[in-house]
């Protein structure tokens, strides 16, 4: 397995996928290796083996590395992909004499990268980089199925393929589309695509992200499979926390950026602090909308009303779910969205957006359109002001909620495993 984050290095939703989904296919009997840039030592490996790219080192011939290179023809139209070690080495690598492979270099390369672990302004060197390191782990490791985890491994999971001959399952938890709208990067969306055409089964979280996949990607069908997400209840429970305040708690709990709709929640909790001032918002998290929405909350004269807490982790987020009254996730697209569930786990009543993957498997949550305001702010009125509607959806979430656990999604992506290694 190729991912880019692991409890408790978290950045976002992927890592929190990635620990329920290991977990949950310990369980259903898969061993599995899990390969991310940078380890620190400090995962839990109760239910995978952790291996950092960091801690290896490729070790081959100059033609090795550069054929490598050749062949990984999506990452040629951007030079700032290519983890050249030197000026000469680079003008070797990207040459047209290397390219049409004229030139045969016999010196050895023993050669090992420095990631940053994180999402930092060389990420597309660092995916790049992974790439070249994955084609040395597939050699030293045994195995029957490669899995990559979002467009940042895909590379990596073609490179062990191509290394291995083993069968590539790629992960589709995010895309380009539901990052940006229609402004795509091209380069991302190039990756993406080619991890896609490259696999041999493409896992998706949604029907949602599967129709994109399928649409957008010009991916068969046939080899398209949903396993949606699901919820962990190892979590800590915060039962008997302290408020530190009497007002109802609106939350907001995820990334500040345009696929989360942040603004939305900001102009939804205008409107219900009209007609219901016992009640503060809260909007956890940091992203490149930040300074935009701590202004609009401060234009809309309602900053005495509104908490901005910044990025939470851990067991921060369990103790934000448990002092929360309500939990609303606005998003303009969101491939699926795990943090409903973990609301609902925590008793909170969960408002979500029809544009939203986790809507196919909810049936206990109220579903509004992210752009409908005036229907968000009813139904977060409603939700406080009525204490009836509350516990209704807290059974019934309660229960739904429970249903929804990684064992059975495990289970599924180890049918999409045997599935693959019989084609």
């Amino acid at each position: 397995m190729f991912g880019w984050e692991f409890p408790p290095h978290v950045a976002g939703g992927l890592a929190t996928a990635c620990y329920g989904l290991t977990k949950g296919l310990a369980k259903c009997g898969v061993d599995q290796i899990f390969v991310v840039p940078k380890a620190y030592g400090d995962e839990d490996q109760s239910a995978t083996r952790i291996v950092g790219a960091e801690d290896v080192t490729f070790e081959g011939s100059q033609t090795d590395y550069e054929e490598l290179w050749k062949r990984l023809v999506y990452i040629e139209a951007g030079s700032n992909l290519l983890p050249y070690l030197s000026p000469e080495e680079y003008e070797n690598v990207t040459s047209n004499s290397v390219k049409e492979g004229a030139i045969s270099h016999t010196s050895r390369i023993s050669r090992s990268f420095k990631f940053s672990g994180g999402y930092g302004k060389n990420l597309l060197s660092e995916v790049a980089q992974y790439a070249l390191l994955a084609h040395t782990i597939a050699r030293q490791q045994s195995f029957d199925v490669i899995h990559a985890h979002d467009w940042l491994t895909y590379l990596a999971g073609i490179s062990a393929k191509r290394a291995s001959g083993k069968p590539l399952v790629i992960h589709v938890h995010a895309t380009e589309f539901d990052r940006s709208g229609e402004n795509v990067n091209q380069m991302v969306y190039d990756i993406e695509r080619a991890g896609m055409h490259g696999a041999d089964l493409v896992i998706t979280v949604s029907n949602l992200t599967r129709n994109i996949v399928i649409n957008r990607y010009g991916v068969n069908p046939e080899k398209v499979i949903t396993v949606h997400n699901a919820v962990d209840f190892s979590a800590s429970d915060f039962e008997n926390v302290e408020r530190g305040t009497n007002e109802k708690i609106v939350t907001f709990l995820g990334r500040i950026t345009y696929q989360k709709g942040p603004d939305y929640f900001v102009e939804a909790a205008h409107k219900v602090l009209k007609r219901y001032n016992n009640a503060r918002f809260v909007m956890a998290g940091s992203g490149d909308m930040l300074n935009r929405m701590i202004r609009r909350v401060a234009k809309l004269g309602i900053a005495d009303k509104f908490n901005f807490t910044g990025f939470l982790r851990g067991a921060d987020v369990q103790h934000m779910f448990a002092i929360s009254d309500v939990y609303v996730m606005p998003s303009v697209s969101e491939p699926f969205g795990i943090s409903p569930l973990e609301a609902m786990r925590s008793h909170v009543p969960a408002i979500i957006s029809k544009q939203s993957g986790v809507a196919e498997v909810l049936k206990h949550a109220i579903k509004v359109d992210f752009w409908d305001v005036d229907a968000m702010a009813d139904a977060i009125y409603g939700v406080l002001k009525y204490p009836a509607l509350t516990k209704m959806f807290m059974h019934y979430g309660d229960q739904e909620v429970n249903s929804l656990k990684w064992d059975k999604a495990a289970q599924k992506v180890k049918n999409v495993y045997e599935k693959a290694v019989a084609l």
